[in-house]
């Protein structure tokens, strides 16, 4: 079975530390690590399954998983590496 690569952009780590900064201020230390949990298992999924989530309905060649209501990743696949692009608030207006 293929292994691929995980990168992640500086837009990808800004947006999912201030998504665990929000997550802590609002709510607690459970959610947060329940929340990176999601994260990590999403990531350890895609390492194997790069066509997991669906393409994005805005930009070409990007493809979107929702973590949980309120969060999705974006990412691309670059051969064999998978970047992870951005952390999205589900409720925003995004170019995703």
């Amino acid at each position: 079975m293929k292994v691929y690569v995980i990168s992640w952009s500086p837009l990808a780590e800004d947006s999912y530390l201030k998504t665990l900064s929000y997550i802590l201020e609002k709510w607690t230390i459970k959610e947060t690590e329940d929340f990176e949990s999601k994260v990590e298992s999403l990531l350890k999924k895609l390492k194997t399954h790069k066509w997991l989530c669906p393409p994005s309905h805005k930009q070409e060649n990007l493809r979107k998983c929702v973590i949980s209501p309120q969060t999705s990743l974006v990412y691309r696949i670059n051969d064999d590496t998978i970047e992870l692009v951005a952390f999205l608030d589900n409720r925003s207006q995004h170019q995703y």
